[in-house]
């Protein structure tokens, strides 16, 4: 029986590139991959997986909070990927789970699992509650060698624990860090 994967990491961990290689190895070998990710995440363009690196194919499904998914779309998938989860509502978790369930098709999610707070996002807390199988795509901290396991926002240059838990950018923005620089750099930060 499939399963559902969810393989999270912070900023900079490269998820996107590894869903993308996912994506290539499954089409060289002739097989039908589904690509999903939400609507929401605009940042290179509507309706476009890229990676920090560049590379990019189109999604073949954009989701909201309350999209329904057709199973009829997903026959004769090899594959499902989802790029950035943590977005994706709890409901289309419960949708993902049953499609890996139902029409036996291995369903891979890529995403963050906290946001800038250290809170969890929702549909990363779904995928925790429901996932087969769980994975952390490691990277190193920007401050230092340890491994990174949290998201440091910076507003101007300078951390912030303020702003909406959903506030999309990339390095200019976020950056990958260790439990002790990410205290470190929070220090004395007015949380709202």
């Amino acid at each position: 029986m499939a399963k559902l994967y969810f393989r999270h990491g912070t900023v900079g961990s490269a998820k996107t590139m590894n869903l993308l290689a996912v994506a290539h190895n499954y089409q060289a070998q002739g097989k039908r991959v589904v690509l999903i990710k939400p609507a929401l995440d605009d940042r290179f363009g509507q309706g476009v997986i890229r990676s920090r690196a560049g590379l990019e194919k189109p999604a073949d499904i954009l989701v909201d909070n309350d999209s329904v998914l057709d199973p009829a779309t997903f026959a004769g998938a090899a594959c499902v990927l989802v790029d950035e989860a943590q977005f994706v509502s709890p409901s289309v978790v419960d949708q993902l789970r049953s499609l890996s369930r139902d029409l036996d098709v291995p369903v891979i999610c890529y995403g963050l699992r906290t946001d800038f707070r250290t809170q969890l996002f929702a549909g990363a807390k779904r995928l925790l509650e429901l996932a087969d199988s769980i994975e952390e795509i490691k990277t190193t901290c920007y401050f230092c060698e340890k491994k990174a396991i949290f998201n440091l926002k910076l507003l101007n240059g300078k951390p912030t624990l303020s702003g909406p838990s959903v506030d999309l950018g990339d390095e200019e923005k976020y950056l990958p860090a260790c439990a002790s620089c990410y205290t470190e750099q929070t220090r004395g930060v007015i949380e709202p």
